[in-house]
């Protein structure tokens, strides 16, 4: 059994930026800026409702000549939007990644509660730190400096 989605939100957080459906679409550039990520979970209270990102952004305000001071997010997000198990692997995440043309995923439990959010780039650093790590071990052990 390879590595699972959980393995990542374990090394970098179970953090989840929310918004509600009627912030401007200002107001989430602005948390999306002091947060440092390219989406945010539309919510309303436990519910998931859609996800806003850089993307939506740039296709259906800016392209749109729409105002992001006076447009609601309900407005432009992205609704329904797909999500992954935590015991998912990290393949079949980017596979469907890859496949929907997504950039972020959110992830819930087995209970289908949302419990983080990653992201492609969260995956490929992943993946590249675990073959760093195998790479490491075989240099190891063909040094003979393996235990």
């Amino acid at each position: 059994m390879g590595a699972r989605v959980k393995n990542i939100l374990q090394a970098k957080g179970h953090a989840v930026y929310s918004i509600s459906p009627d912030t401007t679409v200002y107001e989430a550039l602005e948390v999306l800026v002091n947060r440092n990520v390219g989406a945010l979970l539309v919510t309303d209270g436990e519910q998931v409702l859609g996800i806003f990102s850089e993307r939506d952004y740039a296709r259906r305000v800016i392209l749109k000549g729409r105002s992001s001071r006076e447009t609601q997010i309900r407005e432009i997000m992205t609704e329904n939007p797909i999500t992954m198990s935590e015991d998912a692997s990290i393949e079949d995440c980017m596979v469907k990644m890859t496949d929907k043309h997504i950039r972020h995923l959110p992830i819930t439990d087995d209970k289908g509660r949302l419990v983080g959010v990653v992201s492609i780039g969260d995956l490929v650093k992943f993946i590249i730190d675990e073959q760093r790590s195998i790479i490491q071990s075989l240099e190891g052990y063909i040094n003979g400096t393996h235990h």
